[in-house]
């Protein structure tokens, strides 16, 4: 027995030698086939887009799989492309497996959503030429290992939420020519390293890495195989070293958005002939820009606006025979405006607005046939309007507002594609040309503050206006009933002479109470119809209830710990709990067991998004995590309909504290919310890849802490019940309309700015005290319309400002104002951005008094 024992050691030593050469064998000879089939049932595929993939057929055939030979001979090696963007994919990725197919050159993996750090195992891939893993939802560090990838020509890592600092080990990829690390969170200083060794490049991008803390590195300046050069808003400093003179294959230069100062270094452009786009805005530039620039013969694009640059534009820059776009605005540029070269020319817009031009408008400008966009507002320019100002076929819009013009407006009779004319604060006289009426697709005019007499033409009507400013002129007669009905932004004060509806003369007494007979008509069927839809949508709801929970199982996912079962959460979609209503549905407040209460918006109109799809979209909301943005603990789906579960806040909503009996927070708390809920939107905007946009901000939609921290809450529905779901909702959702940028009806796709749009009109409710939706005389009206109408009126804000706020906070309510009708301008790009909203509500922040209560709101 113990003799037995003793070889029993022995014994497994010879059988493990025995059986590894064939687990050897069996790993080495699995075939690429195999190797990718693997790799394929560690992702979540929810389209089914790698469905063809198959024992059956040949790897090279399937679909995203390219396959090619170096050579036509027979058993030559095989090049394998793998291009997987943009199908939805998940999953924790098994690239130990991928790695090891053979001859795998190309890997794509963007515009996905892994939610997971970047593979270590990808280090193995050695044959691989180009990896693309932008926009695919990875996260932490960029691993240094990558550095092993020697035969890497292109690596696009850009979108995502990569952060730390670039790893200096990349600098023994020197054979890399493409380097994209644009969109992430990068952060710390730059290694020499990088730019020394990387001398290949013709691709660096390092832009929207604003946390990098480095001076612009001269170094960058020796990568003479630079084609292409993009540091935008990284954080960049210190003045533009002189050896980027020597960028001679540069094609691309932007460096905007940065803390860059001093002078653009003398000769720039004399050696750069292969430059099509100069990007320096918003830094902090000074002094004469270089003459040698006019040496840039292939310039298309020349940005320089938001700095302080003096003197005059380089006179060789307007000539410059491929020059499209001339950006200068916001510096202190002076000197007269060239003639253009005419029909050599193809400048498409030139924006020089806010500098100290002087002289004349160009009389060669309208033979400029290219010319689409003529903006040079708030300059010292003089004398009068050429007639031929837009012959341009292409000429849209004109923004020659505050200047020092005299004149007549001449007819413009040409102008078929002219949409937006702004020449407010000038000196014009006499009529606004009736021919304005004539032209197709004009849909802004602003000729405020001129000295224009005679009446408002009638032909305007032919128009679809959405802004007509004609305040404080000498105009006179009777403003046309339709006009007031139909347009969303029409301004008319200081126009003693003008009389009609809203206006001090209301020209026919009798007939203005024929009109607001009515409208209170039109009011009353209005509601009428909005209460049978509700009563339809109540019916469906509750039909749903009755047949649709007892067949559809629940199926519950909690991202954070929550003491609740789907049971209980079904149990709790009672009236007595509903908390709010919504486009999507209504909003119960649930009490749990523990205690925990819990806010959930049960969206009863969710499409037919799969249970994986929609756990997708959840997890990347999920994963967003700010003070101001409401923490969602998770969700419950059944076929056709999902709950959201949110962290509850006892405060409520920002609406039930403005709708409440006594409004009467102070000003201080007030900036605070707005501030709060600027923030968190701001975090949607800008610090989270992909972008997520808000669409239904509202203030139903903003929770309150105890200390009146504001919580975003209700982004990214339309993700949840799709884009066909989402426009119809809110289409039929007529209570908040009001929240709802004007152009979102006109446009296929959802911007920022309407969410600045939607921001800006809460701000107005706190700034008043008064709910969005207002009720003026007999009128419904909501509260945009309601503050623009008395804005420029005598004594106007003393109308618009909430009077319960004592007068010391007075002068921050009213720049409050100003922000809020910057962000609720019809124009959406006047609005501003929500990172300047930030800077500009901080200021007031910082500036707000807590103001001492006033007698009668005690008496009250």
């Amino acid at each position: 027995m113990a003799a037995a024992a003793a070889c029993l050691p022995l014994f497994l030593l010879l059988l493990l030698l025995l059986i590894s050469p064939l687990i050897i064998a069996s790993t080495a000879q699995q075939t690429p086939q195999e190797l990718l089939l693997d790799f394929k049932a560690s992702l979540a595929d929810p389209s089914g887009a790698l469905s063809s993939w198959s024992r059956a057929t040949p790897y090279c055939n399937w679909a995203h799989v390219a396959c090619a030979s170096a050579t036509a001979s027979a058993g030559a090696a095989v090049s394998v492309s793998l291009s997987l963007q943009g199908l939805g994919l998940s999953g924790d990725l098994n690239a130990s497996s991928l790695c090891r197919v053979p001859g795998l050159a190309a890997l794509s993996l963007a515009s996905n959503a892994f939610n997971q750090t970047i593979p270590l195992e990808l280090a193995r891939c050695a044959s691989l030429a180009a990896l693309n893993l932008s926009a695919g939802a990875f996260w932490g560090p960029l691993p240094e290992q990558l550095a092993a990838l020697a035969s890497l020509v292109s690596l696009d890592l850009s979108r995502n939420s990569i952060e730390g600092q670039v790893p200096a080990g990349l600098a023994a990829l020197g054979g890399l020519q493409v380097l994209n690390l644009g969109g992430n969170l990068l952060s710390g200083v730059l290694h020499p390293a990088l730019f020394t060794n990387l001398t290949s490049l013709h691709l660096l991008d390092l832009s929207g890495n604003r946390f990098l803390e480095s001076e612009l590195p001269r170094e960058l300046g020796e990568m003479r195989s630079l084609r292409w050069l993009s540091l935008r808003g990284s954080g960049f400093s210190g003045v533009i070293p002189e050896s980027f003179l020597g960028l001679e294959q540069l094609q691309v230069l932007d460096l905007s958005m940065n803390s860059l100062a001093g002078v653009v270094p003398p000769g720039f452009g004399l050696k750069l002939q292969k430059l099509m786009t100069l990007d320096l805005s918003q830094n902090g530039l000074s002094g004469p820009f270089p003459e040698e620039i006019a040496r840039c013969t292939m310039l298309q694009r020349f940005e320089v606006h938001g700095n302080a640059f003096t003197g005059e534009l380089p006179a060789g820059l307007w000539s410059l025979p491929d020059l499209r776009v001339i950006r200068a605005h916001s510096n202190r540029f002076t000197g007269r405006l060239p003639e253009f070269p005419g029909g050599q020319s193809r400048l498409e817009q030139v924006q020089i607005d806010n500098n100290s031009f002087s002289g004349g408008i160009p009389q060669s400008i309208g033979a400029v046939r290219t010319m689409y966009r003529f903006s040079a507002s708030l300059n010292e320019l003089n004398g009068s309007l050429p007639g031929n100002l837009c012959d341009s076929p292409a000429m849209s819009i004109i923004n020659i507002s505050r200047n020092s013009l005299s004149g007549t407006i001449p007819e413009f009779k040409n102008c078929k594609r002219l949409v937006s004319l702004y020449l407010a604060g000038n000196g014009f006289t006499g009529p606004i040309p009736a021919s304005l009426g004539d032209l197709p697709v004009l849909t802004y005019i602003d000729l405020s503050s001129n000295g224009l007499t005679g009446g408002i033409p009638t032909q305007l009507l032919n128009l679809k206006l959405a802004l007509l400013n004609v305040s404080y002129n000498q105009l006179s007669g009777r403003v046309p009933p339709s006009l007031v009905a139909e347009l969303p932004a029409l301004f008319l004060q200081g126009n003693p002479g003008l009389c009609g509806p809203g206006l001090p003369n209301d020209c026919d007494a009798p007939s203005s109470r024929k009109h607001q007979g009515l409208a209170l008509a039109a009011t009353v069927v209005s509601f009428l119809t909005g209460v049978a839809l509700l009563a339809v949508g109540a019916f469906a709801v509750c039909k749903r209830l009755v047949h649709g929970s007892e067949s559809t199982p629940w199926k519950l996912v909690l991202f954070h710990p929550v003491k609740i079962t789907g049971e209980e959460l079904f149990a709790g979609f009672q009236d007595k709990n509903v908390i709010g209503r919504g486009a999507f549905g209504k909003v119960y407040l649930i009490v749990l067991q523990d205690g925990q209460s819990v806010a959930v918006k049960r969206l009863v109109n969710s499409s037919k998004l799969t249970f994986r799809a929609v756990k997708n979209e959840m997890k990347v909301m999920a994963r967003i995590r700010h003070k101001h943005i409401a923490k969602m603990l998770g969700f419950c789906y059944s076929e056709g309909e999902v709950s959201i579960i949110y962290d509850y806040l006892q405060r409520g909503s920002l609406q039930d504290l403005i709708c409440a009996p006594k409004f009467t927070i102070g000003w201080k708390e007030r900036v605070r919310i707005a501030l709060g809920i600027a923030q968190g939107l701001e975090h949607l905007h800008n610090d989270h890849t992909p972008q997520v946009l808000h669409r239904d901000l509202k203030s139903s939609n903003v929770l309150l802490g105890d200390e009146f921290e504001a919580r975003v809450t209700g982004f990214g529905i339309d993700r949840v019940v799709g884009e066909m779901a989402y426009q119809c909702s809110m289409a039929s959702d007529l209570n908040y309309k009001c929240y709802v940028a004007p152009e979102q009806g006109c446009t296929k796709k959802p911007t920022h700015l309407m969410d600045v749009y939607s921001f800006g009109v809460i701000l107005l409710e706190l700034v008043t005290g008064k709910p969005a939706e207002q009720r003026a005389s007999d009128d419904s009206v909501d509260i945009v319309r309601w503050v623009r109408r008395r804005v420029n009126v005598t004594d106007g804000a003393a109308q618009i400002l909430d009077p319960s706020i004592s007068s010391t906070a007075k002068q921050g309510m009213q720049a409050a104002l100003e922000l809020a009708l910057r962000c609720t301008s019809v124009m959406h790009d006047q609005r501003p951005a929500m990172d300047e909203v930030v800077r500009s509500l901080q200021a007031l922040c910082f500036g707000a008094h807590a103001e001492t209560p006033r007698p009668t709101e005690i008496d009250l």
